[in-house]
C-alpha cells in the first residue's frame, strides 16, 4: 500500500486507532499488532506517570506514534494548554485537537478548533484537528497549518457509519490535505467505504475496543482499509441507471 504522510512523517498503515473503552488495557498491544496500526490516540488524562498500572503509555509499544488528544477542552485556550502539557510529558509533536462544548452529541467547535490549530502549528506541533465536516472550515484549518483534517462520519461512538458522506466527499475533492474520517465508523465495510471515497485514512476506536475480540476486529479493519484504498487507486467503474450486459446478447440464438 502507498504510504500515508502526515507532517513529513511516513506511515505504512492508514488505520488510526484509539485507547478508550477496552475491557482490559492488555488488549491494546494485541490489537495494535493484529491491526498493523502505527498511530494511536489517547486522552492526556489517561497518562498517569505516578501509577504504572493506570498509565496508558505502558501498554503502547515504543514504535507506535502517539497522537495525544485534547479531550475535555471546551475552548482553544484549554486545547492549547493540554497540547503543551502532552509535549512536556514526552508524548511527541503530534496532537489531535478536540474542542467540544456540546455534551449531547459531542459535536466539535470548528471556530475554536481553528484558533487552537493556528497557535499549535506555529509552535511546531503536527496538528490533526477533529471537526464537523465543512468545506470552509476545512480550508481555514489548512491555512492555520493543520497537517490533516479529521471530519466526523457520525457522532462519536455511535457506530452509525458515514452519515456526512456528501460533505466529506466535497472536502476530499477541494482540500489539498489528507482527509481522515474520524468518529462513527462501526463496521469494516464502512471503513472500506471511506477509503473508496478517497479518504487518506480512518480513525476507529469504539468498533474495535468494544468487540469481544479487539485483535481480530482490528485485523478486519486493517484488511478493509487496504481493500478500500486499493479500490480507490484502481478506480471504480461508473454507475449506470440502466443495465449493461457483460456479454453480447445478439448473434447466437437471435439475430437482434
Amino acid at each position: 500500500m502507498d504510504k500515508l504522510i502526515l507532517g513529513g512523517v511516513e506511515f505504512k498503515s492508514r488505520l488510526l486507532t484509539g485507547t478508550g473503552k477496552f475491557s482490559s488495557k492488555d488488549e491494546i498491544p494485541k490489537m495494535l499488532k493484529a491491526s498493523e496500526s502505527q498511530i494511536i490516540t489517547m486522552a492526556l488524562r489517561r497518562v498517569n506517570l505516578n501509577n504504572s498500572d493506570e498509565n496508558i503509555l505502558n501498554y503502547i509499544p515504543k514504535d507506535i506514534t502517539l497522537l495525544p488528544n485534547t479531550s475535555g477542552a471546551r475552548n482553544a485556550e484549554e486545547a492549547i494548554k493540554i497540547a503543551r502539557i502532552a509535549r512536556a510529558a514526552g508524548c511527541g509533536d503530534f496532537i489531535k485537537i478536540e474542542v467540544i462544548n456540546d455534551m449531547k452529541y459531542l459535536m466539535p467547535d470548528n471556530a475554536e478548533t481553528i484558533k487552537a490549530t493556528k497557535v499549535l502549528a506555529s509552535e511546531g506541533f503536527i496538528v490533526l484537528p477533529y471537526m464537523t465536516p465543512d468545506l470552509i472550515a476545512g480550508q481555514r484549518l489548512k491555512e492555520a497549518g493543520a497537517a490533516a483534517v479529521m471530519p466526523l462520519g457520525s457522532p462519536i461512538g455511535s457506530n452509525r457509519g458515514i452519515e456526512t458522506k456528501a460533505m466529506i466527499e466535497i472536502m476530499i475533492e477541494n482540500i489539498d490535505l489528507p482527509i481522515i474520517v474520524d468518529a462513527g465508523i462501526g463496521k469494516p465495510s464502512q471503513a472500506a467505504e471511506a477509503m473508496e471515497m478517497g479518504a487518506a485514512a480512518v480513525l476507529v476506536n469504539t468498533a474495535i475496543a468494544c468487540s469481544p475480540n479487539p485483535a481480530e476486529m482490528g485485523e478486519a479493519f486493517s484488511l478493509a482499509v487496504k481493500a478500500g484504498r486499493m479500490a480507490y487507486k484502481a478506480r471504480m467503474a461508473e454507475e449506470s441507471r440502466y443495465a449493461n450486459a457483460s456479454s453480447p446478447l445478439t448473434g447466437f440464438l437471435h439475430n437482434n
